[in-house]
């Protein structure tokens, strides 16, 4: 019998991405809280980012590929860890609306928005660490022992159908975005 096919280490590794966005908007977030950060165009580069690499592109495949060889192999859908996941999604959504009518209404000029972009930025960054500690500690190690060999394939080939549905350069716009974002991080604090 041969090595089984691994099929979270993907996964992981984009979460790495997203974490290295996450501590720009934790920075951006707390000085944004102290009246010292009013790029609020940078928040709405963090939605892109959310939405098309975190939310569309990696949740997409642990909600439509990964959660349901889970549920397929055993796991049940309501009151289970797949369940809990799914839910943290959706308060990341809301978090992220959140965060970007405040900084649309900020850069349409209306005071008092930085508290409201502060609190979602950083409820979303706080809910969204714990959230991958729990994909990367237990979950993707349960799925690891629970998904059978000969549905392994199948769930590689579903990411990389996930990822061809993705323009040319796609991850590789992400990355270079997160870098640019870290970059200016950098010059501010020097």
């Amino acid at each position: 019998m041969g090595t089984k096919r691994d099929i979270t280490t993907t996964l992981v590794n984009e979460h790495k991405l997203i974490l290295r966005m996450l501590e720009v908007l934790e920075r951006n977030a707390s000085l944004t809280r102290e009246g010292k950060y009013t790029d609020y165009r940078f928040y709405l580069d963090a939605v892109d980012f959310i939405r098309n690499y975190a939310d569309r592109f990696h949740h997409a495949k642990e909600e439509d590929v990964l959660f349901e060889a889970l549920v397929a192999n055993g796991m049940p859908r309501q009151n289970s860890p797949v369940a809990a996941m799914l839910l943290e999604h959706d308060q990341g959504r809301a978090f992220v609306r959140a965060m970007e009518e405040a900084a649309q209404a900020a850069l349409r000029g209306e005071q008092g928005q930085d508290n409201a972009i502060a609190a979602n930025a950083l409820g979303y960054l706080e809910l969204l660490r714990e959230h991958i500690a729990k994909e990367d500690d237990i979950l993707y190690p349960l799925a690891e022992r629970l998904i059978p060999d000969t549905l392994r394939d199948g769930i590689i080939a579903a990411y990389n159908a996930a990822e061809a549905r993705t323009p040319t350069g796609f991850a590789a716009r992400y990355e270079e975005l997160v870098n640019s974002c870290e970059g200016k991080v950098v010059d501010r604090a020097a």
